[in-house]
Parts: C-alpha cells; structure tokens; sequence
C-alpha cells in the first residue's frame, strides 16, 4: 500500500508493518496508525510517520543509544494493554527534537513509545519520575550502538 510521508514523500509500506498505538500519542490522540521508517543503518533514529496523516511524523531515536543507564518499570496496565509476552517483544523509542545539528537536538526521555513489535502494538507513556529523565536530553554524543 502506499501512503504519504512528512519527510520521504510517497512511499510503499507493507500493512502488516503498521503499528496501531490505541491511544494515540500525546495531543494526537485521534491518530492510531503509524509506521517505522528507517533513516539510515549508521544512526540509532527512525521516522515514526502516521499512516493516517502525511503531516504527522517525527523523528524518534533508540534512547539506549544516548544513555546507556535509561531504565523504567511498564505497569501491569501498560503490559496489558501491549499485550506482552515477552521482554524480546519490547522496542522503545523516543521523540527526538531536530535542531540545526544532532549535537543541540534532543531526546524526550519522559515519554518513550513503548512498541510491541510481535503484535504491532504501540503506547506512549509518560514516567511518573520526572526527575529521573528529563524531557529534552541533549543527544550530544551517542553513548552506544543502534540496535
């Protein structure tokens, strides 16, 4: 099929490849469809790009690429609504915001995308600590490797 894109233009995706986030993601709660695009082999950053909407996509990044210590506990709720059986299943991504170089964007470590990539659920939670991860971390340096 194929769909329209924010950054690519128009591009064909496989439909088993969508992802359905249930309760959108924050402020585009209406919008359920996405897709993972990769950018680039050398870089931990994909677009999130919603099938739905060409205007609505964004760059996300592995955040273990840029702080290897970033660690948080999915309630029950979260692994219920993802359907999680598996830890293997889980692929966490963050909103990345672009600047004028990779070096002064930064990476939303509040409210990562917690995607369930065996059944192609997707959620966005927001930490309740705060104060453990910022909302904007500097991707400065990438501390390890994409997976």
């Amino acid at each position: 099929m194929k769909i329209a894109t924010k950054f690519l233009g128009e591009i064909e995706i496989v439909e088993k490849d969508i992802l359905t986030f249930e309760h959108g993601l924050l402020g585009l709660e209406e919008h359920k469809k996405f897709i993972l695009l990769p950018i680039s082999e050398e870089h931990p950053l994909v677009l999130l790009q919603s099938v739905e909407q060409a205007e609505i996509g964004f760059v996300v990044a592995y955040p273990f690429a840029f702080k290897k210590d970033y660690t948080f506990e999915l309630s029950e709720e979260d692994l219920e609504q993802l359907q999680i059986e598996n830890e293997e299943d889980i692929l966490t991504y963050a909103v990345v915001t672009i600047k004028e170089t990779l070096q002064e964007s930064t990476i939303n470590l509040l409210a990562p995308l917690v995607i369930n990539i065996d059944k192609k659920y997707g959620k966005q939670i927001v930490l309740q600590d705060s104060k453990a991860f910022p909302l904007r971390y500097p991707m400065q340096t990438l501390e390890g490797s994409a997976k």
